[in-house]
């Protein structure tokens, strides 16, 4: 059975780890079946008919209780022509044995099992060394894929910056001979730098041979997980976690939106991250369905989006100066119209112009001359400052226009 992930990466393809729905949990959220849905199918859609090459989606932690296992089961079966479904779990027998049997018959399904890298976590997670929680799991995941019948195995390696490299690629190597699929390496608390991630990506697959395909989970902890993906890609890592706006455990992960869109607007951003004559997809993603996604994941999980959240925040497309109105490809890195479907909107605030008055004033039905264009600016500047808010709403501008044209067609002289 060909794994269409495995043969994606190594095609030099970019396959994200969608993980919204299992590691957003942590971020204090819940998606019901059909929510996590929704999401899966629109996030396949991005990518056309070759959407389950692209993205695998972490449906659930069916150990986490019974409920669990029933809506991982039911998103995988409901989702499986979209993307790659995969069910999350520790590397014990119970739980590897949960989440294959969710997985159980599903074209397409995978499961992850984690497994404990450096000696604060195997300390933790299975109170003995590295080398020994790494053993026992090489042996587990052995079994898994024995008894996985069709399901894809693929292992994460937490806290791999505070493990031993040679260690971390050794078992990498083991990993994928006994028959895993991806092998993830996770920066668990988010420490790295993305000099750290790429050097650290590159030892390990020199290390662990050309046809290991590696993946990204990186923690948002500093600010720096997109940038230490975008390292590990630069370095062979052709899997890359993310989760829509960012929502996971404590400060987050790179947000899929950002991933997808710093890999794929352009020829010289993809050029920058896998070389010049690469080409990481199957099908060109259809950026225009972010914004949409990312405003249904806000409005299911209650994490806003603002309005300097990258790529889907409102100020993308908004435009509330002078110059920057009259020229605005000069400041801005991509015309959100053509490549996001966003519309441009122009907003009144203490920054505006005679030209961003006009326009506005026009767009609701009034045409100002010169001397009624610098009383509108002095109106617009004296309500912003007066009530503290920046943005003049659009209704109060609307009211001061109509009092504006009634006033001058009388003849006064006078501006309300």
């Amino acid at each position: 059975m060909v794994d269409l992930v495995v043969e994606s990466s190594r095609a030099g393809k970019l396959v994200l780890l969608e993980e919204c729905a299992r590691d957003g949990a942590q971020a204090k959220t819940l998606m019901t079946a059909a929510q996590r849905i929704a999401v899966a199918r629109e996030q396949g859609r991005i990518f056309g008919e070759s959407g389950p090459r692209q993205v695998i989606f972490a449906a659930g932690f069916p150990s986490i209780a019974p409920q669990e296992r029933e809506i991982t089961r039911r998103v995988a079966a409901e989702t499986t022509d979209r993307v790659s479904p995969s069910a999350v779990c520790r590397g014990t027998a119970l739980d590897v044995d949960m989440s294959l049997g969710a997985m159980r018959g599903i074209p397409g399904a995978r499961i992850m099992v984690i497994l404990p890298a450096s000696a604060p976590t195997a300390s933790a997670m299975t109170h003995t060394t590295p080398e020994l929680a790494l053993a026992a799991g090489l042996e587990t995941v052995r079994s898994a894929v024995q008894y996985a019948d069709g399901t894809a195995v693929d292992v994460c390696l937490v806290d791999v910056p505070r493990a031993d490299r040679s260690l971390v690629a050794d078992t990498a190597a083991r990993l994928s001979e006994v028959g895993a699929g991806v092998v993830v390496l996770a920066d668990t608390i988010g420490q790295w730098h993305p000099h750290q991630a790429g050097e650290t990506f590159a030892a390990v697959q020199a290390q662990a041979g050309p046809d290991v395909v590696l993946g990204t989970h990186f923690h948002n902890d500093l600010g720096l997980g997109l940038a230490n993906s975008l390292a590990a890609a630069r370095a062979g890592a052709r899997v890359v976690s993310s989760s829509w706006l960012g929502i996971a455990e404590r400060s987050g992960l790179p947000a899929t939106e950002q991933v997808l869109f710093a890999t794929a607007y352009e020829k010289e951003s993809t050029a920058a991250v896998f070389g010049p004559d690469a080409d990481p997809w199957w099908e060109q993603p259809d950026l225009t369905l972010l914004p949409g996604i990312a405003a249904t994941v806000s409005e299911i999980t209650g994490v806003p989006i603002d309005v300097t959240t990258p790529i889907v925040g409102s100020g993308v497309g908004s435009i509330s100066t002078g110059t920057p109105f009259a020229h605005p490809r000069t400041y801005q890195p991509f015309d959100p119209q053509t490549v996001l479907g966003v519309r441009p909107t122009v907003l009144l605030t203490h920054l505006a112009s005679r030209r961003v008055v006009r326009v506005v004033a026009t767009e609701l039905g009034h045409e100002l001359d010169e001397e009624q264009a610098t009383a509108a600016l002095a109106w617009v500047k004296n309500r912003a400052y007066t009530s503290g808010q920046a943005v003049v709403p659009r209704e109060n501008f609307a009211g001061f226009l109509d009092g504006l044209c009634i006033a001058g067609s009388a003849g006064t002289g006078q501006w309300p």
